[in-house]
């Protein structure tokens, strides 16, 4: 039996279950690895909610921790040399209503070009885009969670939208290297 307090923890928790399994997803692209990422993150949440301020958003909290989760293990993984696959059979996400045969091929062969086009986006740009644009948190929350400026976060939201459309286009002038630099006088 749970107490009245454990009740209204996992009460408000719970509702961000599903989102937090979807950006873990996009930014790893391995549910295996993004199922752990959110284990982790329920954890440390649950086992930090005391310090947790009861006035901010439970969701912005969860995404931070996530999110920071997901930092720490980039950092070890890249003193590793460890490479994660490109999983070429990510469309669990699509939904198509009643679509026939070809409708729904061309649907997955855009939604995985999309996807590869994201995985390409340097890191910052990539973490914005989901956050703003998939999750949508404000601008506010976004820089919160990524303890960055709104102005460097509406940059990055605004490089990496038109780096990824130009990605999907199939400009091949895109530097997949380097993000490319403005020079500013």
């Amino acid at each position: 039996m749970m107490a009245g307090g454990e009740r209204a923890m996992a009460a408000l928790i719970e509702p961000h279950i599903p989102a937090l399994r979807r950006f873990a997803w996009a930014l790893l692209r391995d549910r295996t690895a993004a199922d752990d990422l959110v284990q982790d993150c329920l954890e440390r949440a649950i086992s930090s909610w005391h310090f947790r301020r009861h006035e901010a958003d439970a969701k912005a909290w969860l995404f931070a921790i996530l999110h920071n989760l997901f930092r720490m293990g980039r950092r070890s993984a890249s003193r590793r040399g460890h490479a994660l696959p490109l999983d070429e059979q990510g469309d669990e996400g699509l939904q198509v209503a009643d679509p026939t045969a070809d409708q729904a091929a061309e649907h997955r062969l855009i939604w995985r070009d999309t996807l590869i086009a994201l995985e390409a986006l340097p890191e910052d740009q990539r973490v914005v885009l989901l956050l703003v644009g998939v999750e949508d948190f404000s601008y506010d929350a976004a820089a919160q969670l990524t303890g960055v400026p709104v102005g460097t976060v509406m940059s990055r939201l605004s490089r990496g939208r038109e780096r990824l459309r130009r990605l999907i286009a199939g400009d091949s002038t895109v530097d997949l290297a380097r993000p490319p630099l403005r020079r500013v006088k």
